[in-house]
């Protein structure tokens, strides 16, 4: 009987988060296809969907321009940390040399340290490189704070692989690279793909930093062009909703996509030999 009543009490908390986590966004989704012209953002049902919203918004916010901006920095970052995450998670998880505790820390001090803290003497850096309105000043500095994530993830990883595996391949006479690329490497692939989903949405959804960088309009990512399109059209609430639709449809997408993969990639790190 106590059992039960745990389970029920469990199904019950669970449900009240869902609920509202789903509420606002079934407001946004009837808000989006709702009338043009309402005047007040309610959940209710609609007797009709006006997907002419979307396609508005989509024009009047220049929304192809920031899509395209955001996919140049979210997938050229996507690359980075992924690729250097794997080569240094993979010496810091398997091999013993020395120092290697101290390198390890030295990543660490970088999810330590808030972004906010940094933006500052960054961007007269960035400044003085003539980087500043450019992706690069938006790739590089998100890879950067991404990456001590990256190797902590690719490190933990590296670390649950059965030394069996290296030492088998080591027999053999395969080297560092062969036994990463030939055997490592696949068995890691939902890690990576957890790591690669996860930076490509922090990323995404970075608002300061190309607040700051970014002067040119051509050059706004989608948050930021998503900001200043709610400057324009504060009362509009269709137009807004269908904006944000637009905004978060590519996460959605890629979280529906590879969820599977994501959800083993994230279970990855709990296995042990």
């Amino acid at each position: 009987m106590t059992a039960r009543r745990e389970t029920v009490l469990n199904y019950a908390i669970l449900g009240i988060f869902v609920a509202s986590t789903l509420l606002p966004l079934l407001g946004v989704l009837d808000s989006a296809f709702g009338p043009p012209d309402a005047l007040t953002a309610t959940l209710t049902i609609p007797h009709s969907l006006h997907l002419g919203n979307l396609a508005t918004a989509w024009n009047q916010g220049h929304f192809s321009e920031y899509m395209i901006s955001s996919l140049i920095v979210s997938g050229t970052a996507s690359l980075l940390v992924c690729a250097v995450s794997l080569l240094a998670g993979y010496a810091l998880g398997t091999m013993n040399f020395r120092g290697r505790e101290v390198v390890f820390y030295v990543f660490l001090l970088g999810i330590m340290v808030p972004e906010e803290a940094l933006i500052v003497p960054l961007y007269f850096d960035l400044r003085n490189l003539g980087l500043t309105d450019t992706y690069w000043s938006l790739i590089l500095p998100q890879s950067a704070g991404i990456l001590s994530f990256g190797v902590f993830w690719m490190r933990a990883f590296f670390r649950t692989t059965p030394p069996a595996l290296r030492e088998a391949a080591a027999i053999d006479g395969a080297s560092s690279w062969s036994t990463l690329v030939r055997i490592l490497l696949p068995i890691g692939r939902p890690a990576l793909l957890t790591l690669a989903v996860l930076t490509f949405m922090w990323t995404w959804n970075e608002f300061l930093l190309p607040l700051v960088m970014i002067a040119t309009e051509s050059r706004y990512t989608a948050p930021l062009g998503l900001s200043f399109f709610r400057g324009e059209h504060l009362t509009q609430y269709s137009l807004l909703s269908a904006a944000s639709l637009i905004v978060a449809a590519p996460i959605v997408i890629l979280y529906l996509i590879f969820n599977r993969r994501f959800i083993a990639g994230m279970m990855a790190g709990a296995v042990k030999e």
